[in-house]
């Protein structure tokens, strides 16, 4: 028998962490190979991670609802033959997190101020979120493995200062008789007196806790926690601007109508406006190849491929959005079956995490939702991001008369670090454009 450890993997391209969300099995349990093990949460995916070995589950390394580095070890089974052994210097990347989370007390504890050495044992996640609360992480009691400080102990840390009852700082660690300090340490560099704080400076405002039944705090989840992290991060990194056209689907509509019956009966699926829409936007990504890029410190990186993200809504816990690769070389069927796939896959939690990764271009059906206008958030690290509204009845004028005619709202906000109006204009006119004169022959087999 030997012993195999199981780690965080790479859940999507710039993804550095991971919340273990929650443990589908417990210690003793005999695991099979590729059976669901674990449930993930980062900002780009929420996943089942099956597991890569077969055998007994004889150790969980980190508790659920602690956020932790890519290439940490989670778990460990117990297999059949001699094991399998991390490659050295995965090892120490795994390990380190793990060591400065079980360190002895009195190497590990934080200095009062958490600042220095001290703050590598808080997660990224942890760091973030106490830094948005104004917060020092090191004086924070920690409920996770080791003692590490997890986002639930922010959180609650946080509510104890909104009702005043949170503990008092840590002591600083008794001084040292005057002689035997001035032996042991260096000559200290005189440092300016800290300035005082202005007279009746007023405290920071603090929101009132619930009051009794008239109010509920709802505890946020991994994966809203997650959604609200990215979504703040793309607002912060890339400088949003929203335009929107309308197009007449009223041709589109006809055709889907009459024939959605007969696909479904042909296909087993079900035939939506989305691929209509989507297969027609892959057309100018490569005409537009600002529209399908990344910005980078050394440059514009233009993708000569398109890798579509696919927004999917899953109640309660909030969006994902899986990806079509080559979305552009599918047929039409395929490229219906490859949503379909994807979006069901992903209401059920088993995307894996290629699913999430390398998308160059996002649309968004909300539509569905009832909307008729929306401002999307880019979703990093792309270029821009497209929604298609609620498809309405209403009148509109052609040439000298008014008729009645299916009408839908397309809008997209795009990176103005990357392109201009102009050429958002073009693009967006473009695919209305090929929209409403779209007929049964433009179907892309």
């Amino acid at each position: 028998m030997g012993v195999s450890p199981i780690k965080m993997p790479q859940l999507g391209e710039s993804v550095t962490e991971g919340t273990v969300d929650r443990w589908l099995k417990k210690e003793g349990d005999f695991v099979k190979k590729d059976e669901p093990l674990v449930e993930v949460v980062t900002d780009k995916v929420n996943a089942e991670i099956p597991s890569p070995f077969e055998g007994k589950l004889i150790k969980i390394s980190v508790s659920e609802g602690t956020t932790i580095a890519i290439g940490t070890e989670i778990a460990q089974i117990e297999v059949e033959g001699p094991g399998t052994a991390p490659e050295p210097a995965a090892a120490a990347a795994a390990a380190a997190p793990q060591a400065a989370s079980s360190a002895a007390p009195a190497a590990s504890a934080p200095a009062a101020g958490g600042d220095g050495a001290a703050r590598g044992r808080f997660s990224p996640a942890v760091r973030r979120l106490a830094d948005q609360h104004g917060i020092d992480p090191g004086v924070i009691s920690g409920s996770g493995e080791g003692g590490r400080v997890t986002r639930d102990d922010v959180l609650a840390y946080v509510e104890q200062l909104k009702s005043g009852t949170a503990p008092a700082a840590p002591a600083a660690p008794a001084a040292k008789p005057a002689a035997a300090a001035a032996a042991a340490a260096p000559p200290a560099e005189p440092r300016p007196a800290p300035a005082p704080e202005p007279a009746g400076a007023p405290e920071p405002a603090r929101a009132p806790a619930p009051a009794g039944d008239r109010e509920e705090l709802v505890r946020i989840n991994a994966v809203r926690r997650s959604i609200a992290e990215h979504m703040v991060r793309s607002v912060q990194t890339s400088p949003h601007v929203w335009t929107m056209v309308e197009v007449d689907l009223s041709g589109l509509v006809r055709y889907r109508e009459a024939e959605k019956e007969a696909f479904r009966s042909r296909h087993e699926v079900n035939l939506t406006y989305l691929p209509f829409v989507a297969q027609v936007l892959c057309e100018p990504l490569h005409e537009f190849p600002f529209l399908n890029s990344s910005w980078t410190d050394e440059g514009i990186v233009l993708k000569k491929y398109v890798n579509l993200g696919i927004a999917v809504a899953v109640p309660p816990d909030g969006l994902i959005v899986p990806v079509v690769k080559d979305a552009d070389r599918l047929g039409f069927t395929d490229l219906v079956r490859a949503i379909t796939d994807l979006t069901e896959r992903a209401r059920s939690k088993h995307l894996k995490p290629e699913d999430v990764q390398s998308g160059t271009f996002t649309v968004n059906n909300t539509g569905a939702t009832g909307s008729m206008a929306s401002m999307p958030i880019i979703n990093q690290p792309q270029a821009a991001i497209l929604t298609t509204e609620s498809i309405l009845r209403r009148p509109v004028v052609i040439g000298e008369g008014v008729a009645i005619r299916h009408m839908m709202n397309m809008c997209m906000s795009f990176d103005h670090r990357i392109l201009d109006g102009q050429m958002a204009g073009q693009f967006t006119n473009w695919i209305k454009k090929r929209l409403e004169e779209w007929t049964p022959a433009d179907i892309r087999l």
